[in-house]
């Protein structure tokens, strides 16, 4: 669950720091006093797309920062750390990100550094934000598939996987059989350039590491003078009379002449002995070393010519002579297949026939996984729905394959096209969600799967954004029971106009705008019961707060209370 937020210049948040519980959270307060702009704040923290018009004016930079607690050594957040190398301790989780003015958008976890696609991976195991704009989600037939296959994700994930893995490799196959079986002309084109390529390179004759082994060398020999001067003035200070050998002589023999008379003496004679040997062996080695160096400048000139002429080849196919070779090596690799087409079109034609039969069957595997899942989903889906007063509403989820006539065709999500299909009046037909879903049907199919989907997908914070917009009376009670029966299983926040749902809180929290400095700023207070009882009123009656909007206000506090006794077990 997400237990500390805070947030500094970001929109008209100078500085706040939320302490979030768990349960149902709601997030109530007058139009525009930044209730959505936390939930923006929440959704950048989890990766969202950033902004500079989200900086406060006159600030350089706007920051985030949100402490999660996981609950479950199982839970996905895991798995993502240890595959972008981030710790978790104490199952704890830090999201923090800055947006400065400039537009840079820094991001870490845990105190690492991570992009923001990282970012993204893991604040998708963390957070999930339904707003009203994501419920138009339902209404685009392409997203089914993805809610269906997250109803059974733990079986569904493993397969799906394995078939992507089959599909991307089949579409990669079906790349080079297209590049390799294209007009004559065009591939008799290829193959000058290739051969024209290759020829050029081994008449270059390169060795592999050579650009390397030639700079070394012609870094000692533009720095001869240097290296032979340094080497020189060492063996001048270690040999030669009165030079620092023949001083460690005289302290050896000093030593050695009294090693009889104490332990100590003895010990360190023979340790001075040693080092004595080691220089002068050391000694003689930059006397050999010194005799060896020679100066060349024809052998300058003809390393300088062919670094020049690998700087060259260098622009035209890699960066070093290692991935010129290894381009080499696949020059002679499409030369060879294209000179011979024929015999390589069909050893591919067979693989992709192979590959294809392979990916069918894991295609087929998912499909019998959605049609089970699909029934199951189906039955539950009617149960929830009665709750909701759409009690008349009837459900279904149509399957249709991807095919032309000859064949059957396979996408990245399998051969199934998914369609949610919804009849909201007795009699009347099933039709796809778009064309009978009013919105405030809508946003009750949409709320039905997120109390569906809350248990499958595991993550630690569900958010509501204005999500009962449309509704009133009963159904705006219904919703409310369902939004608190989803934080039986993950920490909701949700924001909030209806009365009905502010009530069913666990905790309320006030959004308020104040001025400080003559500048606006957003606070939030988290209300005491009395408090609480005085906001429902406000939001009952719009404006002033009557004795008869309070004695509603406490009525609906009554009435969430014992729905919450009848729901939670043991409560």
């Amino acid at each position: 669950m997400l237990t500390e937020l805070s947030i500094r210049n970001f929109a008209i948040i100078d500085q706040i720091a939320i302490t979030f519980h768990e349960g149902l959270t709601v997030l109530s307060g007058e139009t525009g006093a930044g209730k959505s702009i936390i939930i923006d704040a929440i959704q950048l923290l989890a990766g969202g797309r950033a902004s500079v018009e989200f900086v406060r004016h006159g600030e350089e930079k706007a920051e985030i920062e949100g402490l999660f607690l996981i609950d479950s050594k199982s839970h996905p957040i895991h798995k993502v750390g240890e595959q972008y190398g981030v710790e978790i301790q104490d199952d704890e989780v830090v999201l923090h990100r800055v947006i400065t003015i400039s537009g840079k958008s820094i991001c870490r976890v845990n105190g690492k550094l991570v992009t923001l696609a990282i970012l993204r991976e893991f604040g998708k195991t963390l957070i999930d934000i339904h707003s009203q704009h994501e419920t138009q989600s339902l209404m685009v037939p392409e997203n089914h598939i993805e809610l269906l296959d997250l109803y059974n994700r733990a079986e569904i994930d493993q397969v799906k996987e394995e078939y992507s893995d089959l599909f991307n490799k089949l579409q990669a196959l079906k790349q080079r059989y297209k590049a390799l079986n294209e007009n004559e002309q065009e591939m008799a084109q290829r193959l000058d350039l290739l051969e024209f390529q290759l020829q050029e390179l081994e008449k270059a004759n390169l060795q592999p590491d050579e650009d390397i082994e030639l700079e070394k060398e012609r870094n000692q020999l533009v720095n001869y003078e240097k290296i032979y001067t340094s080497i020189h003035s060492a063996y001048n200070a270690l040999y030669g009379e009165q030079r620092g050998l023949e001083w460690l002589n005289q302290a050896v023999k000093a030593l050695e002449e009294n090693s009889s008379f104490d332990e100590f003496v003895a010990k360190k004679s023979e340790e001075l002995s040693n080092h004595y040997y080691l220089l002068e062996d050391l000694s003689f080695e930059l006397s050999h070393y010194l005799e060896s160096l020679e100066y060349d400048p024809n052998r300058l000139n003809e390393i300088e010519g062919r670094l020049s002429e690998i700087g060259r080849l260098k622009k035209k196919y890699g960066t070093s002579v290692s991935e010129i070779l290894e381009y080499m090596a696949t020059l002679e690799e499409e030369i060879e297949q294209i000179k011979n087409k024929d015999s390589h079109l069909k050893k591919l034609a067979d693989e992709i026939e192979e590959v294809k039969q392979d990916a069918y069957l894991e295609a087929k595997q998912l499909h019998d996984l959605r049609k089970k899942a699909a029934d199951a989903l189906t039955l539950e889906v009617h149960e929830e729905l009665k709750d909701l007063y759409l009690e008349k509403a009837s459900f279904s989820i149509h399957f249709k394959l991807d095919s032309t006539a000859s064949e059957t065709l396979l996408h990245k999500n399998g051969y199934d096209q998914i369609r949610f299909l919804i009849s909201t009046n007795k009699g009347e037909p099933l039709k796809e969600i778009s064309k009978v879903a009013s919105g405030g049907e809508l946003s009750r199919i949409m709320l039905v799967l997120k109390k569906i989907f809350a248990k499958h997908q595991g993550v630690t914070s569900v958010i509501f954004d204005e999500v009962d917009t449309g509704v009133s009376g009963r159904v705006a009670q219904a919703i409310a029971e369902k939004i608190f029966q989803i934080s039986n299983d993950s920490q909701v926040l949700c924001i909030t106009h209806l009365p009905q749902v502010a009530a069913m809180a666990d905790t309320h929290m006030l959004i308020e705008k104040i001025e400080v400095e003559n500048r606006t700023a957003t606070q939030v207070l988290e209300l005491t019961e009395q408090e609480q009882i005085n906001e429902l009123s406000r939001m009952i009656t719009g404006t002033k707060l009557t004795e008869t909007a309070k004695e509603h206000a406490k009525e609906l506090l009554e009435l969430a209370t014992s729905f919450k006794k009848i729901t939670i077990p043991n409560g």
